[in-house]
């Protein structure tokens, strides 16, 4: 079993030797990680890379940053639930286990972190960059590199990319680069495991995978300091750190009801449709009468939004104080959300069932996976062979545009690769589809 004193560690990555945490300080080591990712780049381009729906529009939707404000938001509130607990459970909770009151914080944090990896286009710009290696120009580096490391390139998986982008040692960003606690590191991994091992149903731990070949023995650091209970040393498999489990239910709460939010701005979805949908979920007899007294369809949205979250932090969080032990012992093989009792269940089944006829299905969002797959897949056809043959003169300009914060000193395909994956996933949708115009002679560069 897991134990809470050892899965609640302040100890930060890259500086490990440095740790030292002063009670008297104003802000705690997990309240640090969320200033250090709140202020970072990655995060802030996160504002322009889509969630669901194509950005800019005349409409506010959300991006990806809004959503992992959003996510933060309900982490923290289902963190704290579950510290309130332990505290009314034990009085000397907080001497017995001096960080648990800062669960809400640690998972506060890797929500806000959890959609770091994630490439332009979405799911779409993940599918562009496996397709590019499987089906594309790509399969030509097969024999260059391992099984293992094939499975990283032919699953592009942003959880993964996450991890890489908190741990890695980018040129010039100093060893450490975030330097979050192991804590926060642990929580964003939903599925901790190597890609060789990934894509198994059976498990939720298997999924999809955690880390990338070259983040495997950095995972495998922060998993022992913490406990994590390992399934398989080869492939490298381990059982989730609890707090995913929470991190998880955030996002999944915050999506599902958003997206119809969203989805009745743009006129998908009717008021009489979202309503429907959402008062299944409210636990709030009086609600229809409360509809009544408010005239706007967006604030009656607005209401019916918040009363459907604050119902499904509730459920969750009983589930996970209720099923604190399953958890601790790795064998909770399930998302929260998909456990919370009925109706609440099928009520989201439902929202998940329209979601995917109504809105994911929707012209302008398959338009958008669309163009993902020609602009993400367009800039790997050109500068892939670029870095790994860099033996002319347009060669070399192409590689000139890559930032020198990811361009590696190692030799090997595999980090090569990697380096323009770096890049090109880093982008934001706008500079994506603005620099695959322009080196496709689509459209020329302005001089400023």
């Amino acid at each position: 079993m897991m134990k809470w004193e050892q899965l609640l560690s302040a100890k930060r990555w890259g500086s490990e030797d440095k740790y030292n945490s002063d009670p008297t300080e104003a802000r705690s080591e997990f309240q640090r990680d969320y200033d250090r990712l709140i202020f970072s780049s990655p995060f802030r381009r996160l504002q322009n890379k889509t969630q669901v729906f194509p950005l800019p529009g005349s409409i506010f939707v959300h991006n990806r940053l809004t959503h992992s404000l959003e996510v933060a938001s309900v982490g923290k509130s289902l963190g704290r639930m579950f510290y309130n607990h332990l505290k009314t459970e034990n009085h000397q909770v907080d001497d017995d286990l001096p960080l648990i009151s800062e669960i809400g914080n640690i998972v506060s944090a890797a929500c806000l972190a959890h959609d770091l990896g994630n490439p332009a286009f979405g799911h779409s710009g993940e599918a562009a960059i496996s397709h590019y290696f499987t089906d594309g120009d790509g399969l030509k580096y097969r024999n260059e590199v391992s099984d293992a490391q094939w499975a990283d390139l032919t699953h592009f998986e942003g959880n993964a990319n996450a991890i890489r982008i908190l741990t890695h040692p980018y040129a010039g960003k100093g060893y450490g680069s975030f330097a979050l606690t192991y804590s926060t590191l642990a929580a964003i991994a939903k599925y901790p495991c190597e890609s060789l091992a990934g894509h198994r149903k059976a498990n939720i731990y298997t999924k999809k995978y955690g880390f990338f070949q070259s983040e495997q023995v950095g995972f495998q650091k922060i998993a022992a300091e913490l406990g994590l209970l390992q399934v398989s040393e080869s492939p490298v498999v381990y059982k989730r750190h609890p707090l995913v489990y929470l991190v998880e239910a955030a996002d999944d709460i915050c999506y599902n009801i958003i997206d119809l939010e969203d989805a009745h701005r743009l006129k998908i979805l009717s008021y009489q449709e979202v309503e429907a949908l959402l008062l299944a979920l409210c636990n709030d007899p009086r609600m229809p009468a409360r509809l009544a007294d408010i005239d706007d369809d967006d604030a009656k949205i607005g209401l019916l939004r918040a009363k459907s979250i604050s119902t499904l932090i509730g459920a969750c969080s009983e589930l996970f104080i209720n099923e604190q032990n399953t958890i601790l012992n790795g064998d909770f093989n399930a998302s929260l959300i998909d456990r919370i009792p009925e109706p609440h269940r099928s009520a989201m089944k439902e929202i998940e069932r329209i979601s995917i006829q109504k809105i994911y299905n929707y012209s302008s969002v398959v338009q958008i996976e669309v163009a993902g797959y020609k602009v993400m897949g367009g800039l790997l056809e050109e500068f892939v062979p670029a870095y790994l043959n860099n033996n002319s003169h347009y060669t070399r300009k192409l590689v000139d545009l890559i930032p020198k914060q990811f361009i590696t000193t190692k030799t090997d395909s595999y980090s090569r690769i990697q380096t323009v994956l770096d890049f090109v996933s880093g982008m934001t949708d706008l500079y994506a589809v603005e620099l695959f115009r322009k080196i496709k002679g689509i459209s020329f560069p302005s001089i400023s």
